[in-house]
């Protein structure tokens, strides 16, 4: 989807990318550029188009957690109260497992390893920004290079911890920013491709008595090209259309 289309989006869109659903939660493939839910400046948003996510339940269902409005990818949904509270928990314990894909500029030297720095807010004007902060939270985020291409590498990236804007900060402190940040990275400039962040794959231990539900997202247009430079893509698993 275009950035212009996503301001047109209907809630039979949104039900279209649903690539998970049961009684308890929704897992749905978010588009990048819209955010989750509405700001203090209003906006597009998805919690709008919730009530075309009802399937038969009175009411709508809620996040249980977030991704950046560049981000795309996997964003789970509780379908009501009690189900949400089961999600909050065990997102909560880090128990839900995250896996995300991101194309950064420069490379890192060694095929794998863990960022270990904690993060506190940059200053009270700028919102969510955050930076590097040895007083801040303890964060976590294990990576693997899958693939490397002129000043470009592909990474995944998991995080421990779910602190605000964790891998984008992590990458760009580590020396190698997401293409396309437009906050901790170079995305400000201009004719800058869109972040090239994607949460890939979820896993939720929903019940004791069951498997352990796993969900993985296509990989989306914008971030195509540049991963398959990079190396093999999971074609199966890639969006061809826009």
């Amino acid at each position: 989807m275009t950035p212009d289309s996503l301001f047109a989006m209907t809630p039979e869109d949104l039900a279209a990318r649903i690539l998970y659903r049961d009684g308890l939660i929704l897992v749905i493939d978010k588009p990048a550029g819209i955010a989750v839910h509405r700001g203090p400046k209003g906006g597009a948003n998805l919690e709008a188009l919730f009530t075309g996510l009802r399937f038969g339940l009175p009411r709508d269902p809620a996040l249980a957690h977030r991704l950046d409005r560049d981000t795309s990818g996997c964003l789970v949904l509780g379908r009501h109260r009690k189900a949400l509270a089961k999600l909050g928990l065990l997102f909560k314990q880090g128990k839900v497992s995250k896996t995300y894909l991101a194309v950064v500029e420069g490379a890192p030297q060694e095929a794998s390893g863990s960022i270990d720095l904690a993060l506190g807010r940059l200053d009270a004007s700028r919102g969510w920004w955050m930076q590097v902060d040895p007083s801040g939270l303890p964060a976590l985020t294990h990576w693997r290079v899958l693939g490397r291409s002129d000043g470009l590498a592909l990474l995944e990236l998991k995080p421990e911890t779910g602190r605000t804007h964790q891998l984008r900060v992590h990458c760009a402190a580590m020396g190698w920013p997401i293409l396309g940040d437009n906050v901790y990275g170079t995305g400000r400039n201009p004719g800058a491709p869109p972040m090239h962040l994607h949460a890939r794959e979820v896993s939720i231990p929903l019940s004791a008595n069951k498997p352990v539900i796993t969900v993985t997202a296509p990989l989306p247009p914008h971030m195509q090209a540049h991963a398959a430079a990079c190396g093999r893509v999971d074609t199966a698993l890639v969006i061809t259309n826009s």
